[in-house]
């Protein structure tokens, strides 16, 4: 379960699901390499400010559910993650590296979304609008998505 992560000069919540497909989409996840993954993972959440929530696995892509704080953009947290993975699974499951050639486990995109413990983007803006006195709120900017009707 995700908890309010306390530094010196900051609070937060920071919830992303990221998917990391396998190079060439190859079907490359077994129950081993799957053991590996999490005992790998946890291994990077000692060393790294990074808490695994959540990790599952789909024959050739993985998705997880992490934690994380402010000092760590989804791009450093990618390649952090896509680095270390890689390389403990190219070592610990040699028929891996047979399945792919040219020495890449990931393909080079991925799928990052944030996740909110605390509600939808409707529930945040309702919060926003309810803070301080209502005749005071005044609307400073709002993103209309453009519609072909």
């Amino acid at each position: 379960m995700s908890e309010y992560l306390h530094k010196s000069h900051n609070v937060s919540v920071l919830l992303y699901h990221f998917v990391f497909p396998s190079k060439y989409r190859r079907i490359i996840f077994s129950k081993e390499v799957d053991t590996t993954l999490v005992l790998v993972c946890l291994e990077i959440s000692k060393r790294y400010e990074l808490n695994f929530l959540e990790i599952g696995t789909d024959q050739d892509h993985v998705h997880f559910l992490v934690q994380s704080v402010p000092t760590y953009s989804p791009t450093k947290i990618v390649t952090l993650l896509k680095s270390i993975l890689a390389r403990e699974l190219f070592k610990e499951h040699k028929e891996i590296k047979k399945k792919l050639w040219g020495g890449s486990l990931w393909s080079s995109g991925y799928f990052v979304n944030t996740v909110s413990k605390f509600g939808d983007e409707n529930s945040i803006s309702k919060y926003v609008k309810s803070q301080g006195m209502e005749k005071e709120y005044s609307l400073l900017h709002k993103d209309k998505q453009l519609s072909l009707f």
